[in-house]
């Protein structure tokens, strides 16, 4: 076989195997474009907090949230803040399987979640330092399937609630 033909064949296989034609083994169906997340415009903190069966505290101000319409899987944000004395009622209320953990310190490896706190203006809670947090029901009720909490005081008066969904 000279180099040229050989070179068609392996053209010709490599285009069969890649799925360019209608052949057998591809699902004619099938949306082959690349599906990305999307962010949902217009979302308010009450509806956010509705999805993750979170009611708002009467006190919470700075609220913002945001939902991001996923691939497979929605990501819901929600952050506020709180006045510090009123964060273990508000947590209370949440009641979390296994008691919170307090964390000192930053996380010092690189944390870049799916629906990051930065699309509200917020750092990250895996960035702060004396943050208490971790997740609050496994598996939620209705279509939620995880919901985590972290709390981060802002000065001594204030704290900052962020939860972060998957639904």
């Amino acid at each position: 076989m000279s180099a040229g033909a050989l070179g068609l064949a392996v053209f010709a296989l490599i285009t069969a195997c890649s799925g360019g034609g209608t052949g057998a083994g591809r699902d004619a169906g099938a949306d082959t474009r690349r599906q990305v997340p999307t962010w949902k415009s217009g979302v308010t903190p009450a509806e956010v907090g509705e999805l993750m069966h979170v009611p708002l505290p009467d006190e919470a101000t700075d609220r913002r949230a945001a939902y991001q319409n996923g691939f497979q899987d929605d990501g819901l944000l929600l952050a506020f803040t709180v006045p510090t004395a009123r964060v273990g009622a508000f947590l209370t209320r949440l009641a979390p399987e296994q008691p919170l953990t307090h964390r000192a310190k930053a996380l010092t490896r690189s944390v870049k979640p799916m629906t990051p706190f930065a699309r509200l203006g917020l750092k990250e809670p895996e960035t702060l330092a004396d943050v208490r947090g971790g997740p609050v029901c496994a598996p939620c009720a209705g279509e939620l399937n995880s919901l985590e909490v972290a709390v981060h005081p802002i000065d001594a008066q204030r704290s900052r609630v962020y939860l972060r969904g998957v639904d």
